[in-house]
């Protein structure tokens, strides 16, 4: 099989399928990338992919964020 008759390689990636970017801090709701990262993950080597995968944990949850603005705005 050649290189054009093979499918793509699939790529990577922390998605999951929980697409909403939270003003305040800038992350994803769901994978805590920046709208940044997530239009350019396709065109990123496998390298920044992984380095930016591994950062991931240690962003701050955006889900926290977004619950702290909710709870100061009913009171």
């Amino acid at each position: 099989m050649t290189s054009e008759n093979r499918p793509p390689r699939p790529i990577v990636t922390p998605c999951i399928k929980v697409c909403a970017v939270d003003g305040a801090s800038g992350f994803c709701l769901g994978c805590r990338r920046t709208l940044q990262e997530i239009a350019g993950w396709s065109r990123y080597s496998d390298e920044e992919r992984a380095e930016i995968m591994a950062s991931l944990p240690l962003r701050p949850d955006p889900m926290e964020s977004l619950m702290a603005a909710q709870s100061a705005a009913r009171n």
